[in-house]
């Protein structure tokens, strides 16, 4: 054998023990994240197991369309209030509690979990504007409530305004806390549905919950309904029908465009001062109120979330609108 012979021999040696080594390592990086994932997915499916039983019920379950919709009710006052979440919102009830004890020494509160949300049992049918708005009517017909405010954070805005129109005769008003426009651009986006559903299913979503920052840790709510939100967060992240609400956003915004708030409808809308991803934020809801005759935008300071932090304003400003346009009580 020549000494080129013996080098290229050498060299297929070196090269074939570098695969191998190669091969190891990578075989043993794809064994590690198969176990990494099983042990995140049967963590997912055991903590899940867990925290079911340790979710404490809330309000009362009223039949619509052959399944549970959940409801909470806090005060007496003469007039009512029914509030409605915004999309994804896990536990609207709790969501809302800092503002419902502002407003329920002096009103009845409504708080409505639609289907998906909170302790309300999901349902597979679609999640149309025309379906979600027919079960919340249902739900308050079963209950026996016929003339209330209409309250609705984000995406209820664009139920609302399909509410309203709908139901002319039992909505006194509507209040929006930094609600949807159906105007508002960039609500055509389609969302990556499956890599979501991978996340659920898999523990990920769970995992990356765990991680990340805790959303509710420097608000008031008292320490035990934040433990209550997380247990429902993980409960009702990224379910079938919250997926289909999100893949029926684009076609739920196109179908209210058309629609207007009746001009002798009282409008109160709580808008964030200074919303970086929509800079015509502010203008968008006074397009809304310039042609009503008890219309207000009040811009406050805060994330989307407003009656996390700013309950006791949208309280008082409610109350002084309420007097203003019918002589209502006030805080």
């Amino acid at each position: 054998m020549t000494q080129t012979e013996k080098m290229n021999t050498r060299n297929g040696t070196k090269s074939k023990k570098a695969r191998s080594i190669l091969l190891k390592i990578i075989g043993a990086i794809v064994i590690a994240i198969i176990l990494f994932l099983g042990i995140v997915y049967i963590s997912n499916v055991i903590s899940s197991h867990s925290e079911a039983k340790r979710i404490e019920p809330y309000g009362q379950q009223v039949s619509v369309d052959g399944k549970n919709m959940n409801v909470y009710i806090q005060g007496e006052g003469e007039e009512t209030i029914v509030l409605l979440p915004g999309a994804g919102t896990a536990a609207p009830a709790l969501d809302f509690k800092l503002l419902i004890d502002e407003l329920s020494p002096f009103y009845r509160v409504v708080a409505v979990e639609p289907f998906g949300y909170g302790l309300s049992d999901g349902t597979d049918k679609e999640r149309t504007t025309e379906n979600i708005v027919s079960e919340v009517h249902e739900a308050l017909q079963q209950l026996n409530i016929t003339r209330y405010t209409l309250m609705g954070h984000s995406i209820a805005g664009i139920y609302g305004i399909d509410y309203v129109s709908k139901y002319p005769n039992e909505v006194t008003a509507f209040v929006g806390i930094d609600s949807s426009v159906p105007t508002q651009p960039g609500m055509d986006v389609k969302f990556p549905i499956k890599k979501f559903a991978f996340l659920k299913q898999s523990g990920l979503m769970r995992l990356m919950m765990k991680l990340g920052p805790d959303p509710y840790a420097a608000l008031a709510f008292d320490d035990h309904t934040k433990e209550q939100m997380r247990l429902i967060t993980n409960k009702n992240a990224l379910t079938a029908t919250i997926f289909n609400e999100m893949e029926h956003i684009p076609s739920n915004f196109k179908g209210a465009q058309d629609l207007t708030f009746p001009k002798d409808l009282p409008l109160l809308l709580f808008v964030q001062a200074d919303n970086p991803d929509f800079p015509t934020w502010i203008p968008l809801h006074e397009e809304q109120v310039k042609d009503s005759d008890y219309g207000k935008v009040i811009p406050l300071e805060g994330e989307h979330y407003l009656h996390h932090t700013k309950y006791k304003n949208i309280a008082e400003t409610f109350s002084e609108f309420i007097e203003e346009v019918k002589g209502g009580p006030t805080l």
